[in-house]
């Protein structure tokens, strides 16, 4: 999986000081969905004590040395350009996957939920697109139907293939033996009633990708009010006001390209 070069060279860099300050680090590190899913990777691996227990990037670096954190980091130089197809941009993927990170801890601090694995899912939640688009080709020609961050992506990728990309993020997370609070959260992301009951960390994934989404198709008042979730926000608690005060970034102000730090 791709990483930002900016994140990755900032974190080769204050990894070279004579004492790396690990909030920047964790800092540079969350704003990476790729390097995240490497660093939650190795800290919940069978030999650590707190195997699928460690929920975000901050609790993973207190797990790891930072030798092996600049190992991976180092390797992610070597990761090949990504080629998702014509309609696909990695950089607003990078901003997307952020934002929807921010947007789901700020629910998540509503609902009484984990912090840190709801700002974990929403950082990683679409990188099964990624492994879709690397090796489904069909994955990208439904682009020309579907654009890769359009509201309706997931109902077109279960319709076409019988699985959408927050299930594979979820499968590769079970794969990674991620804490089962991750895995369930993305497993059910995309419909959090599929399962018996209710995930209420899917709720909040749920949520916080139709903010992030609706507010990068610039929707109007009218859309937002006929896509918005309602169902899953009223078991919740929860209105269309207080998830759309949920914006940590005004994304017209920001320009292609532009620092996500």
């Amino acid at each position: 999986m791709p990483s930002r070069p900016k994140a990755v060279a900032m974190l080769l860099l204050e990894l070279a000081r004579p004492e790396p300050d690990l909030r920047r680090i964790a800092q540079l590190a969350s704003s990476d969905p790729a390097l995240a899913m490497r660093l939650l990777q190795a800290a919940n691996a069978s030999y650590f004590k707190l195997a699928g227990q460690v929920h975000g990037v901050s609790e993973a670096l207190a797990v790891l040395r930072l030798g092996q954190v600049q190992s991976m980091v180092v390797s992610a130089t070597s990761v090949a350009s990504f080629q998702g197809g014509p309609h696909f941009d990695i950089t607003q993927f990078w901003a997307y996957s952020l934002d929807c990170a921010k947007v789901a801890r700020s629910l998540a601090g509503l609902v009484r939920q984990n912090h840190q694995a709801a700002f974990t899912c929403g950082l990683i939640h679409a990188v099964g697109e990624l492994a879709m688009r690397s090796g489904l080709a069909q994955s990208i020609a439904l682009d020309e139907r579907v654009k890769p961050l359009d509201l309706k992506r997931a109902r077109a990728e279960r319709k076409a293939f019988g699985f959408c990309y927050s299930e594979v993020s979820g499968w590769l997370t079970r794969h990674w033996h991620l804490p089962p609070l991750v895995q369930n959260a993305l497993l059910h992301a995309h419909e959090p009633f599929a399962k018996e009951g209710f995930e209420p960390l899917a709720g909040v994934v749920h949520l916080a990708v139709w903010r992030a989404r609706a507010r990068h198709a610039r929707l109007t008042e009218n859309a937002m009010t006929v896509t918005f979730p309602s169902l899953v926000a009223e078991v919740m608690g929860l209105d269309i006001d207080l998830v759309l005060q949920q914006d940590p970034i005004d994304w017209s102000l920001q320009e292609p390209g532009r620092s996500l730090i």
